[in-house]
This record gives C-alpha cells, sequence and structure tokens, in this order.
C-alpha cells in the first residue's frame, strides 16, 4: 500500500499491528532495493519503506536538503504513521540519516541495523567530490553520473551474474529528477559527523557490510560497530556496497538472527 506524507512516497507492507521496521533507502536509489527484505519480514512485521525526497517517486522541490531536513522526513513519517518504537534499517545515505536520527531522539527507536554505511561526515576529498559530482549532473546530465556511481556499488560477482537486473537499476536512478539528486548530494556533503555519538547508543545494533564494499569497507565497518556497546557485525560474502540486493539470503539470514533475540 502507498501513502503521501509530507510530500514523501511512503509503502507499507504487512500487519500493521505487528513490531514495525522503518527502510531508508541509499543514494541514488529508492525503497524497491529493499524488495528481498520487504518480502521476507513482512511475514511477521509492519515493513515501512519510503522514498527519501527528491529520489524515487517523492517529488524533489526546490533540491535544498539538509541531512536535518532528511531525519525531520523520517520523524513525520513516524509520527503519521503512530509507529510505536520501530526498528530502524537504514544503507549509506540512509544509515547517515539512521545515525543522525539515533543522535537527535534514540528513545524513539526499539533497534538499528546498519548496512553499508559509516558515521564520519565528508573530509575535504570528499566534499570535493560531491561538489564535483553536482557540476557533472548540471553538465553533462544525470544519467552519467548515476551510470558510474551505481556501477561503483556493486561488486564483480553481481555486475556479472545479474546483468539485466544491474542495467535496470542503472536506468531507474537515470530517470530520477536531476534536482532530487543533487539535493542529496548537497545534504551529504553538508552532514556532520556521529561517531562520537556511537558510544552512547544504547538500543540493540547490527552492522552490516559487503565482503567487497569499495565505498565503505569491512575495516571502517568493523571500526564503527565496535563503537557500538554490544553491536553484532556481519560481513555478506558476494557482495559490493549493496548487500541487500547482492546477497539478499544472507541479510535476510543476518536481519532475522538479529531480530529473533530482541
Amino acid at each position: 500500500m502507498k501513502e503521501i506524507i509530507n510530500g514523501l512516497s511512503v509503502f507499507l507492507e504487512g500487519n500493521n499491528k505487528s513490531k514495525s521496521i522503518v527502510f531508508i533507502h541509499g543514494f541514488p536509489y529508492d525503497h524497491t532495493m529493499w524488495k528481498a527484505q520487504i518480502d521476507e519480514l513482512s511475514k511477521n512485521y509492519f515493513c515501512v519503506a519510503y522514498d527519501i525526497r527528491g529520489l524515487g517517486e517523492s517529488s524533489a522541490g526546490d533540491g535544498q536538503y539538509t541531512m536535518e531536513s532528511f531525519v525531520d522526513d523520517l520523524e513525520s513519517v513516524m509520527n503519521e504513521l503512530k509507529l510505536n518504537k520501530p526498528i530502524l534499517c537504514g544503507l549509506s545515505m540512509g544509515g547517515y540519516i539512521g545515525l543522525r536520527a539515533l543522535e537527535r531522539f534514540e528513545q524513539k527507536f526499539s533497534a538499528v541495523i546498519l548496512c553499508d554505511t559509516r558515521s564520519e561526515a565528508d573530509n575535504n576529498e570528499g566534499k570535493l567530490k560531491r561538489a564535483g559530482a553536482i557540476k557533472r549532473i548540471s553538465t553533462e546530465g544525470l544519467a552519467p553520473f548515476a551510470k558510474d556511481f551505481i556501477t561503483n556499488c556493486y561488486g564483480d560477482h553481481y555486475k556479472q551474474n545479474n546483468k539485466d537486473d544491474f542495467e535496470n537499476r542503472i536506468a531507474k536512478s537515470s530517470s530520477f529528477d536531476p534536482i532530487g539528486v543533487k539535493g542529496s548530494l548537497l545534504a551529504m556533503l553538508g552532514r556532520n559527523d556521529t561517531t562520537e555519538y556511537l558510544s552512547q547508543v544504547k538500543i540493540p545494533a547490527l552492522v552490516i557490510c559487503g565482503e567487497h564494499d569499495a565505498l565503505t569497507p569491512p575495516p571502517v565497518m568493523q571500526s564503527m560497530a565496535e563503537k557500538i556497546n554490544g553491536a553484532e557485525f556481519v560481513i555478506i560474502k558476494n557482495s559490493g556496497h549493496m548487500s541487500p540486493i547482492e546477497n539478499p539470503l544472507e541479510v535476510n539470514k543476518a536481519i532475522n538472527e538479529f531480530l529473533n533475540k530482541l
């Protein structure tokens, strides 16, 4: 079922009386990246996935986004649906949103799952790279950037064995509103560092990383997990940055085992 909340396209699966999980997708994707997880988990959980503002089916508006406004959007979805301490699950940019949400209102969540993400803010090199991407989209259009960026997200195993799905991902992201994609880059470029808060996280945490993730490599994510008291860390075989898509069986197994302990 689809609802529009505060201008966001929100997709609901499962029984709304069940424990809820909120899925926040990565950049430059949409809620469909979580399909394999929602298909599995909606049997026992109320799954809420939304398209981040400016991506997927959510309108772009003026494209002037900040990480704070993205967290405001998450909070508005939770409030509108009256979610009672949902489990938070975010990948990459979705993890940035999730980590900042924990810093602002951790008490509103019961557990967190962080996939292929990091707590550090962009360093100067990273900021310049995002600025260059914004300029490239403005001058060349979205498609060339989307193809190059998405190609770097996936491991060789997936790209070699799922060529049609991989090409479809590129085509889908290339169809998004460039204003929204550039707005997301602005928000990531300006986000704050949440590393210091990790040691203060009190809710149960699962940290998942693709074995061949080139954007947030296992050593980076393991270091993050070690800063969270009691966090579990799982490496997903045969996958890069998009582990929930590349190896959904292993990701679903890790999530289910984690949720069964709550």
